[in-house]
């Protein structure tokens, strides 16, 4: 989210220039102008301030937040190593949505780690190799090409068995990496 930007729209939208907001805010148009160049970054107090003087709330200013981008490249996308295996998400921020996608490479002979039970559904997609889903008493293989659709309701993780690394896409509801 760019503040800044979001700020000058919000201001332009009331129709206020940027010495208005100053004397509104009680803060200087230099620091106001440099916030909404992206200069530099109001501290919380500042932004309520700002906020206030503009007629909205910081949750309403943070809640109505849109996920601005539709389309997410290689470089948005953020990766954690864990030994034996590691985690990319897809979609920058989603343990904020609904649902939190995320592609894990499990190394060969290696495990994801453990899931415990919470609320909510998962689908796995196997983009490459072949996985055991393993729930509390039950072993499920999924191969290449194949989906698994669970409650999360038991605990569960993925192990790789085989030769060669597997990739799968991970889609879970609510976020719970």
């Amino acid at each position: 989210m760019n503040i800044g930007q979001r700020l000058k729209r919000l201001r332009t939208k009331n129709g206020l220039t940027l010495e208005e907001l100053a004397n509104r805010s009680e803060l200087t148009k230099g620091f106001l102008s440099q916030v909404e160049r992206e200069l530099t970054s109001p501290s919380i107090s500042n932004l309520s301030n700002i906020l206030e003087a503009l007629g909205v709330t910081l949750g309403e200013f943070f809640k109505d937040t849109e996920l601005t981008k539709k389309v997410f490249n290689q470089e948005d996308f953020f990766l954690q190593e864990e030994e034996g295996y590691q985690i990319q998400w897809i979609v920058p921020n989603a343990q904020k949505n609904k649902m939190e996608p995320i592609l894990i490479e499990i190394a060969s002979q290696e495990k994801s780690k453990v899931i415990e039970p919470h609320e909510g559904e998962e689908l796995g997609y196997v983009l490459s190799g072949k996985i055991e889903l393993i729930l509390e008493d039950e072993s499920l293989v999924v191969k290449k090409g194949q989906t698994f659709y669970i409650d999360g309701n038991q605990a569960h993780y993925l192990i790789n068995k085989a030769k060669s690394n597997a990739q799968v896409l991970w889609i879970c509801t609510p976020p719970i990496f």
